[in-house]
């Protein structure tokens, strides 16, 4: 018979015990494919241990957080699926028999996770950029008012080139995106960015003699290209000192760090970059994983010692 005790204080959680008589007893599992299981168990319940973490509060932010750990102990995707799978069985276990409302597990597919983390900003640098437009020019004042909604709002270059005067309502300071496949966001963006943009929605944007509904022009009155943004960006970039290669993009996902950093949660990260699955919204943990280290190290009693 397989030792089904922890191999520190010689029990495991209830759920794991409950959970390993069922796949005795009821699923008749062999020996070999037991052990299998329990040993992936128990690497997820050390996890928890050292974080002090308890397994009736494990989310999905959770078991991603424990997916980017696996990579970090450098674990190929298919024994980072296979403990997946693990906690898949386990976590839809205990749903079933009433020990989780909701399956944490659920929504989590096989990870593809990044070899190589996303390129972003610091805050230092954010300020560094936006302080290049001249605000006394028409064409300065919107490029101004570009980088404060693709930092302020993380939107996507064809979302910022797409959107409509009709797409802001400056009574709430909440945009309307519209994203991939013409999915609809609302996504409220802070007072600094709202100002900049209800003065130049105001006040510059007739200058520039508009010819269609989109909200930044160029000198002809027409709305921009992906190619222009770029290049704006490109030349602000250096003008601040920043020599790597910055693009619209670097600053969704500087939007997002960010946001990760000051203690917003994944779930409300994806709502505002409308990812249609949360997966997608992974390559942020990192954030999230750090944070993680630098609490534990501040507040066990141990770390001080």
């Amino acid at each position: 018979m397989t030792d089904t005790s922890h191999n520190d204080d010689n029990t495991r959680h209830p759920f794991v015990e409950r959970y390993i008589q069922y796949l005795l007893i009821e699923r008749g599992l062999s020996e070999n494919s037991l052990e299998g299981y329990l040993a992936d168990l128990d690497t997820f319940s050390e996890f928890l241990e050292e974080r002090s973490a308890h397994i009736e509060d494990v989310n999905s932010q959770t078991l991603m957080l424990y997916l980017t750990f696996l990579r970090s102990k450098g674990l190929k995707s298919r024994s980072v699926a296979r403990h997946l799978s693990s906690l898949r069985g386990f976590f839809g276990f205990c749903t079933s028999n009433g020990m989780f409302k909701d399956d944490p597990a659920a929504l989590l597919e096989n990870p593809k996770l990044p070899k190589k983390l996303p390129e972003f900003l610091s805050r230092e640098e954010v300020s560094e950029i936006l302080k290049r437009p001249a605000l006394t020019e028409k064409l300065g004042f919107r490029d101004r008012v570009m980088l404060e909604l693709l930092y302020a709002a993380g939107m996507r270059v064809s979302e910022l080139i797409g959107l409509n005067v009709r797409d802001f309502d400056a009574q709430t300071g909440v945009l309307t995106i519209f994203g991939k496949g013409s999915k609809e966001r609302f996504v409220p963006i802070h007072y600094t960015a709202q100002d900049f943009l209800n003065q130049y929605i105001n006040n510059w944007r007739p200058a520039f003699n508009p010819k269609e509904d989109y909200v930044f022009l160029n000198r002809s009155g027409k709305g921009l290209t992906r190619q222009g943004v770029w290049k704006m960006i490109k030349r602000y970039a250096q003008e601040a000192g920043i020599r790597r290669s910055i693009s619209p993009h670097t600053f969704r996902h500087s939007f997002a760090t960010h946001l990760l950093e000051g203690g917003a949660d994944l779930r409300t990260v994806q709502l505002l970059l409308g990812h249609a699955d949360i997966s997608a919204t992974e390559i942020y943990t990192h954030i999230q994983a750090g944070r993680l280290v630098q609490m534990h190290r501040k507040f066990h009693p141990r770390s001080t010692m």
